[in-house]
């Protein structure tokens, strides 16, 4: 059993803290950066500036969860995950008891595997890797740091996703095929060869549309 602080007060925060409350860990608290922090309570716990976080919760007590969604390419969420690595903290992973993982399975630190996924075995997840419900992950893939794999997603064996990358619900994956850094696979997008740097596809197979995806706003699942 681990004391765990959620970094957020959102919608996600909330979820993550319904999970966690039916697991073996204790979540004690909340924190954000004192700029956002308007309430002193979330749930009927304390909610600190993160800016405070380390006298009110030393490291060497507790660990934290980032509960924060792919705004900005997941680099919202990398940003405080390099924070709170540098203060010291210990990143708690997470894995739904309903999901299947394989033999030889590697796992970093702030990842959420959530209900129903089938992680085939030698798969390696970077840090901060969030994969929603109902996935397949297919053997010998590798998901580098600060991705979010959200649902009904088929990733075949030998895959290899770089940093920073959204895959959206119903999408499909070939084997062997590389995802560049920061690229967004669009909803029900067939994906059948590598893709490139920041590339957007949506639904035709491989298509990449004439925008990268540092321009995109307000992505939602």
């Amino acid at each position: 059993m681990k004391k765990v602080v959620i970094f957020g007060v959102g919608n996600f925060a909330k979820l993550v803290h319904s999970y966690l409350k039916n697991s073996p860990h204790n979540v004690v608290g909340f924190t954000v950066n004192a700029s956002m922090l308007k309430e002193s309570t979330f749930l009927n716990l304390p909610v600190i500036p993160f800016e405070n976080i380390v006298e009110l919760f030393p490291p060497k007590d507790f660990c934290l969860f980032i509960a924060m969604g792919h705004t900005d390419m997941n680099k919202n969420r990398a940003k405080i995950f390099n924070e709170s690595k540098k203060l010291g903290y210990e990143l708690l992973s997470y894995v739904h008891p309903t999901s299947t993982i394989g033999e030889d399975v590697t796992m970093g630190e702030n990842c959420l595997v959530l209900e129903n996924n089938v992680i085939q075995p030698f798969v390696t997840l970077g840090d901060d890797v969030i994969i929603w419900s109902n996935n397949v992950i297919s053997h010998n893939v590798v998901i580098k740091d600060h991705c979010f794999i959200i649902h009904q997603v088929v990733i075949s064996g030998y895959v290899t996703i770089e940093p920073y990358c959204i895959i959206a619900a119903n999408s499909t994956i070939r084997n062997r095929v590389i995802i560049a850094k920061e690229c967004i696979i669009g909803m029900g997008t067939l994906i059948m060869k590598n893709t490139v740097e920041k590339g957007v596809y949506a639904i035709d197979s491989s298509q990449r549309l004439p925008v990268t995806s540092d321009r995109l706003k307000d992505i939602t699942s």
